[in-house]
């Protein structure tokens, strides 16, 4: 069973993407700030991350930052979500180590887990 980790704060988004993963078979951790993301990161072993750019404690950035720096997690495949669509912000979780950048606006919960299977 593929694990996933949904790092939200919006908390309808997050319960849609949690259900719709259950739905598909995936097994499911939620967080909804920065910090917590890293703990779990830490703790468990996941085949993807969604991640939420902007959040309390930390932000998606520095969860990025902290994550991708540990050689540890290089291999694990982060895909950064924001509603935030500037190019510097594109450039820099790419740059941070995600492996991609969906605009939630533009990207519905199917292209979202389409995206997510053809990662793992």
């Amino acid at each position: 069973m593929k694990k996933i980790l949904i790092a939200e704060d919006d908390e309808r988004l997050l319960n849609v993407l949690k259900n719709r993963f259950e739905e598909d078979g995936w097994s499911v951790k939620v967080v909804v700030d920065g910090e917590s993301a890293i703990d779990a990161i830490n703790k468990e072993k996941f085949d993807l991350v969604l991640l939420d750019l902007l959040m309390p404690k930390k932000d998606g950035f520095e969860v990025l930052e902290a994550i991708k720096s540990n050689s540890i997690f290089k291999n694990l495949p982060i895909v950064a979500m924001s509603s935030l669509g500037q190019e510097e912000n594109i450039d820099k979780a790419l740059k941070l180590g995600a492996v991609d950048y969906l605009i939630k606006i533009n990207n519905s919960v199917s292209d979202i887990l389409k995206k997510a299977e053809s990662l793992v």
